[in-house]
């Protein structure tokens, strides 16, 4: 039993190094003006694809669920956040407080829409419970569009016609302008911040997973009846984890929307396109490896969008304007091949044999 602790305590630490060795390396670059602006640029949007591909991993590799709504969470904990920053810019000037408070509001809203939408859709399995979350996704993006809210000396206006409808007095600002989304909102994010969001959220999906909680859990994916039989509540375990997800989701939105001056809800950033790129993150990482979920969104970003675009500036190939262009079509390829090679019956086999031969020739 301690061989197993410490054994799970060294994995842990490694996972927690391997971001702070990267912040260590990144964050003097940054501010020492080493690094360029593109890749720069790109610090922030680590962090949350980072905790995206984590807390989706949750759902996917440890409760064994497949879900494609994840940008709709996404989506709830950003704008719950931006709507609340920009209520509050005036009252509270210091950034460090005005994000945490907003953190705490985005995620608990994610939480809520997780609890509510996953009362009903767990019940469901498989390719059913794909679809229903991923309608989900398209309809919270669609209703954040036709969302229009005011603010004058009379109090908060709604409306889901256009912003003339909200009938604002004198003084009066447009809050959510619809398809416009919100404008002005303070940039509060930094990558400091932004690696203490990974790290807690590491340290409570590992938490979660090593927990007695979280082998009910891994029960409950391993198999259902067997778990059920054993007195374990299905419902409330699954209902855990998703929430749990969820919460995280709405943490990287709130991230992300702090990281813009102008937050709109487009099919690009919260859409179908956002769910799928970060269950290409889980997959490429290791279905079930939390590890992998923090290593797979940097490097994929790294390579398709920061060197590929750098080595097209620097010289007009055709192949690199391919490979650029069709980024989207490359993660399908690598997904299916990682998809064949981890699951095809034949390549499981040829592969332990392979590792098995290895193994052999080791201890040989």
């Amino acid at each position: 039993m301690k061989k197993t602790i410490s054994r799970t305590a060294r994995q842990n630490a490694i996972t927690y190094g391997i971001v702070l060795a990267f912040f260590a390396v990144m964050q003097p670059l940054a501010m020492t003006g080493k690094l360029s602006s593109s890749l720069s640029g790109l610090l922030i949007p680590f962090c949350y694809y980072v905790v995206l591909a984590v807390s989706l991993n949750l759902t996917v590799g440890i409760l064994g669920e497949l879900s494609l709504g994840h940008a709709g969470f996404m989506c709830v904990g950003a704008f719950a956040s931006a709507f609340f920053s920009k209520c509050v810019q005036g009252t509270i000037t210091n950034s460090l407080v005005r994000f945490l408070l907003a953190l705490l509001i985005g995620s608990a809203f994610a939480a809520l829409f997780g609890i509510l939408i996953g009362i009903p859709v767990l019940r469901l399995r498989g390719d059913y419970l794909a679809i229903v979350t991923l309608a989900f996704g398209e309809i919270i993006k669609n209703l954040v569009n036709v969302l229009f809210i005011g603010r004058d000396s009379e109090g908060i206006h709604f409306s889901m016609k256009d912003s003339l409808s909200l009938h604002l007095g004198e003084g009066g600002e447009v809050l959510v302008n619809g398809p416009q989304g919100i404008s002005g909102i303070s940039r509060d994010s930094t990558f400091i911040l932004g690696t203490i969001l990974v790290l807690l959220t590491l340290f409570i999906v590992l938490r979660l997973i090593q927990s007695r909680d979280g082998r009910a859990i891994m029960a409950i994916r391993d198999n259902r009846i067997a778990a059920e039989s054993i007195g374990i509540n299905i419902t409330k375990y699954k209902l855990m984890a998703f929430t749990v997800s969820a919460a995280l989701a709405g943490a990287g939105g709130v991230l992300y929307a702090h990281n813009l001056a102008t937050l709109t809800a487009t099919s690009k950033n919260f859409g179908y396109n956002m769910s799928i790129m970060i269950l290409v993150y889980v997959v490429m990482g290791g279905i079930g490896n939390i590890r992998g979920s923090v290593i797979a969104p940097v490097v994929l970003n790294l390579v398709l969008d920061y060197f590929l675009r750098k080595f097209q500036l620097m010289g007009d190939s055709p192949v690199l304007q391919f490979l650029s262009d069709n980024r989207m079509l490359i993660y399908a390829i690598v997904l299916i091949l990682i998809m064949v090679m981890t699951w095809s019956p034949k390549m499981v086999e040829k592969r332990n044999a392979l590792f098995g031969r290895r193994k052999e020739s080791k201890e040989g």
